[in-house]
């Protein structure tokens, strides 16, 4: 077992954060607190943009709760610490790109730390479950988001069953934006950071405050909340600078330069 479960590694304005807790990557209490302080502050840090998650070694991602750290006392509704279990999970404000790198086993909390992700890449060995029905609990962050990501009876099926998907399904059905050789994944998942990273941070702020509240709004009401600029993320974008080297760029056909205020 690591010290810490949790490596980081800083490559420009993209932040790397890797599960590493041997043998199978579970997350416990300890584990998800010290996840929240990384990803606070990531959030709150103006100079990264972008951040790919993923798990150490080659077979599993993440299997999510630590059955065996539950046994000996953690309890399953205990202070998983600021950005709920995961750290990104509730985490407020979350307002910056966030890719999963699922390079493995990926399965009940695993699978709900992955769908808090904005864009899933996978290995094509990767596989995808939320057995929680077997253990007699409920996989709750997945019966918010998953009958809302992919097609309502696979959905359903996988939580009332804890059916197991491989990769091609996965991506069949939409859970996956696209799979890569495993030798590959991070390759991939690092150009697309990379290429995230050199966009507007302030229009991804935008984009990600207003889906996050149309979630649970009417289309109309949101767009009105836009228009009346009452999201901050959209307030602080239309009055920005980078609004303006937008424009200015595309008139001098140019590449914008964007500064983030």
């Amino acid at each position: 077992m690591t010290d810490n479960p949790i490596r980081t590694e800083r490559r420009g304005a993209v932040l790397e954060v890797t599960l590493d807790r041997p043998k199978a990557n579970a997350i416990d209490l300890k584990t998800s607190r010290i996840m929240g302080e990384v990803f606070r502050d990531f959030r709150d840090d103006p100079e990264l943009r972008v951040a790919i998650i993923t798990g150490a070694g080659e077979k599993f991602f993440c299997p999510g709760w630590d059955l065996k750290a539950a046994a000996d006392g953690d309890a399953v509704d205990g202070d998983y610490g600021v950005g709920g279990f995961g750290g990104i999970q509730e985490m407020r404000a979350m307002n910056k790109p966030i890719i999963a790198a699922v390079n493995g086993i990926c399965c009940g909390g695993g699978l709900e730390w992955a769908l808090s992700a904005d864009i899933i890449l996978a290995a094509d060995h990767a596989s995808f479950a939320l057995p929680e029905i077997r253990s007699g609990t409920v996989a709750d962050a997945a019966s918010v988001k998953l009958p809302k990501r992919i097609p309502y009876h696979i959905a359903m099926e996988m939580l009332l069953t804890g059916r197991w998907i491989d990769a091609e399904e996965a991506a069949r059905w939409g859970m996956v934006n696209r799979l890569h050789p495993g030798d590959q994944l991070m390759a991939e998942a690092r150009a697309l950071a990379d290429h995230l990273a050199s966009g507007p941070p302030l229009v991804y702020a935008a984009i990600k405050e207003i889906v996050r509240d149309a979630e649970g709004a009417t289309f109309q009401d949101t767009m009105n909340k836009i228009t009346r600029r009452q999201y901050q993320s959209v307030d602080v974008l239309y009055s920005s600078e980078d609004q303006m080297e937008g424009a200015r760029a595309f008139a001098e056909k140019r590449d914008p330069v964007w500064k983030g205020k």
